[in-house]
């Protein structure tokens, strides 16, 4: 984030954090006003906790073919998909979007995962025309909200449907070229802006006067939490099964060969993982650290990834990695140091297209 930009969300009353190794509004005075904002109207937030990876050369679609867990060769121009890259043990280096553009790919994911990312597809270009390396654009806002369009078709100056996630179109604002992505962002459907770097400033101003609420990363957080949504490097990594974390939409069983599918196919011959993604209903008031131990019957069962105070059900809540034979909902936990809570089913709180 460039120091005019987080300058300018200062002025509008911005409180500025670090999220993961990433300086960004933590909220702008008020996270449930925010957070009902993108629930109910329509909200804005900077986007730079997310970054884009490109790929060009004439190898890049059957490399990255090799590389992720979806079908990549299945996209045209414009489209996108979920997809995952996986080490060779079948564990997440991080999910991320796929978007095909004419003459290059596009890969969109959570900026402290891209460096692992990068260095993890690098070590598999042999002798294919591909590179990697940062393009031009870069994310800059998303808006999110039953009025996300509006605020859109605002700033562009054009009617704007978000359509089935996920999509990429050129467009520009102020006559400034950008990109406009329609993806799933913390289980919601969300725009995803990029562009340069001094766009930044305006483009958010303009999102306010066209409606939107400013948003900062504590009500986005409550809103992934409660809907289970699992983020690259804080609820599953290298030491993690993807299909542990329920992510299975980034999965194609169909299109051969990939990093780590051997592990895939074989988990899904099995038909369960011996742990999996679950939520947990915190009793009293107090957040459990991430890392916190679970146990039942005094045995260790899981441990915390994320935990938020939920606006919708005015309490604690938690995403932990649990083993499956105490992962049904109802299942009571110890939460180590102190605390407990109950077993739920994700997600939490159900979206509109759910």
């Amino acid at each position: 984030m460039s120091d005019d930009f987080a300058a300018a969300l200062r002025a509008r009353g911005a409180v500025m954090g670090e999220v993961h190794g990433v300086t960004l509004p933590r909220h702008f005075g008020d996270p449930g006003r925010e957070w009902r904002a993108a629930r109910e109207g329509s909200a804005v937030f900077a986007a730079s906790y997310r970054a884009l990876l490109q790929a060009t050369g004439d190898d890049r679609i059957t490399f990255l073919q090799g590389m992720l867990t979806n079908d990549v060769k299945a996209l045209e121009p414009g489209m996108g998909m979920y997809a995952a890259l996986l080490t060779q043990q079948g564990r997440v280096v991080s999910d991320l979007r796929v978007f095909a553009e004419a003459d290059r790919v596009l890969l969109d994911l959570v900026a402290w995962r891209r460096d692992a990312v990068r260095v993890a597809l690098q070590q598999f270009i042999v002798a294919d025309d591909v590179e990697l390396d940062a393009p031009a654009e870069i994310p800059l806002i998303g808006i999110v909200g039953p009025f996300a369009d509006a605020v859109a078709g605002e700033l562009l100056g054009t009617p704007i449907r978000q359509g089935a996630a996920h999509t990429l179109a050129r467009s520009t604002f102020d006559g400034a070229p950008v990109l406009v992505a329609a993806v799933r962002e913390a289980g919601v459907d969300a725009l995803i802006f990029s562009g340069g770097l001094e766009t930044a400033p305006s483009l958010f101003a303009a999102a306010v006067e066209a409606g939107a609420q400013p948003m900062g990363m504590a009500a986005l957080d409550v809103i992934r939490v409660e809907r289970g949504v699992p983020w690259a490097g804080v609820d599953m990594d290298e030491a993690t099964l993807l299909m542990e974390t329920g992510c299975d939409a980034a999965i194609s069983f169909t299109k051969g060969c990939y990093l780590g599918q051997e592990v895939v196919e074989r988990v899904a011959a099995r038909g369960h993982v011996n742990r999996h993604l679950a939520g947990i209903l915190i009793d009293g008031t107090e957040l459990p650290a991430p890392g916190a131990r679970l146990l039942a019957q005094g045995r260790e069962v899981g441990y915390v990834t994320s935990a938020v105070h939920s606006q919708a059900l005015e309490r604690p809540i938690a995403l932990a990695m649990l083993h499956r034979k105490h992962a049904g909902p109802g299942e009571r936990v110890e939460i180590q140091p102190s605390g407990s809570g109950v077993v739920a089913a994700l997600p939490f709180v159900p979206g509109t297209t759910d």
